[in-house]
């Protein structure tokens, strides 16, 4: 018999509450029964008015709206008040009654801006301590990576700004000549090359112009820092600059942060080779800490020499050319000291021509600080790490890699969604509060009791299943089966 189903639809009264209609493992009701938000009021009580103004929206309300649409992968305002109008579930989850009026798009905008990046960082190192209170984050072994955010600029209001114009247009006032206003000029012999041109975004000044690749167009980016527990892939730490800041200079800041917020000492790192600084190896020795660092990769063809050539004597201070000669310290860099030869030993070296270049009178050598334990970081990795290392590195690359992919793919992190340092990272926090979350909720967390204990049977039963099938492969085994 064919069924009918009255399309009228026009009900007054619906005979359950709103909790009802969402389903039992809805992401949402999984989150709902572990997060805690009471605190949130009394943190942002500072930035209202307590007896003046017309009556905000709830703080608590406001962000559960926030983290809806980063669940479901809306990281625009707009859209997600269009969403949360149909969406009973983001409703009940805000805590929104289906009569209820949701707030304009545009109030999610001024919640951002009055509560500042701090509060935002607060949420999410909440959601570390959530995790690490039950029992998934171990604190020891953490995965350190960085991703690239793309900036929301537009190309049309890109300039080019030149050093040497900017200096011309602001002299400074003749040392001789204060007070009278009279502006110097730069001096000396005309520059001979011309001064590189730095592009730079009216629409984000803070954003700056990188890539990630060779082969892949230079765009105007941020850069995200992330650290990432072992133990179930929670997100220790989070932190947002400018794309052309160097990761390997925030490595160690980052592994201070972790520290912090979770209250363990870190006893082993791991990273891509853009963290392979000397800087970085020695102090991670001096705090006994097992780096799982690979240095960075040499060229294959190099036009000259290359350093590694050369050996550096840490005891002497000295440095000995593949000729046998020595290289003595002639002065201090910005990140080391230049090692130069004389021009009579480079004069007569049969490696001349493979060593300096034509117009060249001799060899100079930039020993960075801190070199001898990036010589250490070398020799190890060209001996062969041992499958301790090598484990630990694959469960970088898909641990601390594969949170950026899941941050782009599924929760709006691919692009910066609005302008400014600050608003990136809101977002970024926004985006790894989810994702720990949803660690936390995979991993038992949020769950009825009446779940956990099918889930405990349902592995009981694959186990015994598994045991027996292979019995039956291998009837040497029946008899220690049956003994379990």
């Amino acid at each position: 018999m064919i069924g009918h189903q009255d399309r009228w639809q026009e009900d007054l009264f619906v005979a359950c509450p709103l909790r009802d209609l969402v389903p039992d493992d809805h992401i949402l009701k999984r989150v709902d029964r572990v997060l805690d938000l009471a605190w949130l009021r009394q943190d942002v009580a500072e930035c209202y008015c307590l007896d003046n103004g017309r009556p905000s929206i709830d703080p608590e309300a406001a962000v559960r709206l926030m983290l809806a649409g980063f669940f479901y992968g809306i990281v625009h305002d707009r859209k997600l008040m269009r969403e949360a109008q149909a969406n009973l579930t983001v409703r009940w989850f805000a805590g929104f009654k289906p009569h209820e009026p949701l707030p304009d798009h545009s109030s999610l905008t001024r919640i951002r801006q009055r509560w500042g990046e701090e509060r935002f960082k607060r949420i999410f190192q909440r959601t570390v301590d959530i995790c690490r209170a039950a029992g998934l984050v171990d604190g020891e072994v953490v995965h350190i990576d960085a991703t690239l955010i793309r900036a929301d600029v537009s190309w049309k209001r890109v300039v080019e700004r030149h050093a040497e114009r900017v200096l011309e247009e602001n002299t400074t006032e003749d040392s001789g000549n204060e007070g009278t206003g009279t502006a110097t000029k730069r001096r000396g012999r005309p520059r001979s090359v011309p001064v590189e041109t730095h592009k730079e975004s009216l629409t984000d000044p803070e954003a700056t112009l990188t890539t990630s690749s060779h082969d892949r167009s230079m765009e105007f980016c941020y850069k995200q820092h992330t650290t990432v527990d072992d133990r179930a892939g929670v997100l220790l730490d989070v932190s947002v600059t400018t794309g052309a800041t160097s990761e390997g200079a925030q490595l160690l800041e980052q592994i201070d942060r972790a520290q912090a917020n979770t209250g363990r000492v870190v006893r082993t790192v791991t990273a891509d080779a853009g963290y392979a600084h000397p800087r970085n190896y020695a102090v991670l020795e001096e705090r006994g800490m097992r780096t799982v660092i690979p240095p960075q990769r040499e060229r294959r063809r190099p036009t000259r020499l290359p350093v590694r050539r050369f050996r550096y004597d840490a005891r002497n201070d000295v440095v000995r050319c593949p000729g046998g000669k020595e290289l003595h310290r002639s002065s201090e860099a910005k990140n080391g000291w230049i090692y130069r030869a004389r021009s009579c030993d480079c004069r007569v070296c049969p490696l001349r021509s493979r060593c300096i270049a034509p117009s060249a009178h001799s060899r100079t050598i930039l020993i960075v600080r801190d070199y001898p334990a990036l010589l250490r970081a070398r020799r190890e990795k060209e001996r062969g790490w041992d499958e301790g290392k090598r484990e630990l590195y694959r469960r970088h690359q898909w641990l601390a890699e594969g949170k950026h992919g899941e941050a782009k793919e599924r929760h709006g992190l691919r692009r910066a969604v609005r302008r400014g340092r600050w608003n990136v990272a809101v977002q970024a926090y926004l985006a790894a509060a989810v994702m720990n979350l949803k660690c936390l909720v995979a991993h038992g967390g949020g769950r009825p009791a009446v779940t956990q204990a099918a889930q405990l049977l349902r592995r009981a039963a694959t186990a015994v299943y598994s045991a027996i099938k292979t019995a039956l492969w291998r009837p040497s085994r029946v008899t220690s089966v049956l003994a379990v």
